[in-house]
């Protein structure tokens, strides 16, 4: 592992080790237009962003954050040395000197999450690598055994509440038909009383198959669907296991969300298709 080297490979580190302070200062740098000195489209032309994609990143409020965590969603190569090496071929060496003691904090705070995780105990008295370990996740959703397996679904809604309705909808068409499909409705199945963060992440990457992203122009305003969307891009960079499945429901005043837009989509929007638009999406629940 390279963080146990005495000299740590940030080629070798992920994108994800950095936090939020360090990422709200690269903004600072980058998001101001400069005639002098490279700015964040130069970044994003270089990470690979197209320039349709980079226009429309001009619409964002800080277009450095999000060029950031989509190249963090799509590129597996998104590393920390990889970010350094792009900002000093950009000639933007000021930014590297000035934020490498908060970027090497951030990697050694990685480090030691890594190194804390390996050395957790190998051997138990009792070993069932089917039940959660931590207390946290024990009898979280309605039907969860705290004895026995934990409760798993075919598919994880992320939607926002504006949305409700439609995720009713959905349960109607997808459980309650011959396709009698199991889906994770936040508000209907898990417990009250514990962290939202953990609970979501462990939904989403151990219990739920896939994930349909309900999209509206409400979603783009919600912090909960912004994070449960980013965590499950980072389990399947590329898509490559099909595991999102984004769905639009009405017509939308905002653009289309830049982070799904290679994903193929279920579009109920349109009259002509919406005959087969259940069908479609329990066939790819469906898939193993």
């Amino acid at each position: 592992m390279a963080c146990a080297d005495s000299k740590v490979d940030l080629w070798s580190i992920p994108l994800i080790a950095l936090n939020m302070t360090v990422r709200k200062k690269l903004g600072l740098y980058l998001n101001p237009k400069n005639t002098v000195a490279a700015d964040w489209m130069a970044v994003a032309e270089v990470m690979g962003f197209s320039y349709l994609e980079i226009k429309n990143y001009e619409a964002s409020k800080n277009p450095t954050l999000s060029v950031l965590e989509d190249w963090q969603a799509r590129c597996s190569g998104a590393a920390v040395g990889k970010l350094l090496s792009i900002l000093t071929e950009v000639e933007r060496k000021d930014i590297v000197e000035d934020l490498r003691p908060l970027i090497d904090e951030d990697v050694r705070k990685y480090c030691e999450h890594l190194k804390r995780k390996a050395e957790s105990p190998v051997q138990v008295h009792e070993v069932d690598s089917c039940v959660p370990r931590t207390p946290e996740r024990y009898g979280i959703t309605l039907e969860d055994d705290p004895e026995g397996a934990p409760e798993l679904f075919d598919a994880f809604i992320c939607y926002c509440q504006s949305d409700i309705e439609f995720v009713h909808e959905m349960i109607r068409e997808l459980e309650q038909t011959e396709y009698k499909l199991k889906l994770c409705v936040f508000d209907r199945n898990v417990l009250p009383g514990s962290c939202v963060w953990t609970i979501t992440s462990e939904l989403i990457e151990k219990r739920c198959k896939r994930m349909v992203v309900v999209i509206s122009d409400e979603y783009l305003d919600s912090d909960a669907c912004d994070f449960q969307t980013k965590f499950a891009l980072s389990l399947c960079p590329g898509a490559r296991s099909k595991r999102l499945i984004p769905v639009v429901y009405k017509s939308m005043t905002k653009e289309f969300p830049s982070i799904l837009r290679f994903l193929t989509k279920c579009d109920y929007t349109r009259p002509c298709t919406q005959a087969w638009f259940w069908g479609r999406l329990a066939k790819a629940l469906s898939l193993p």
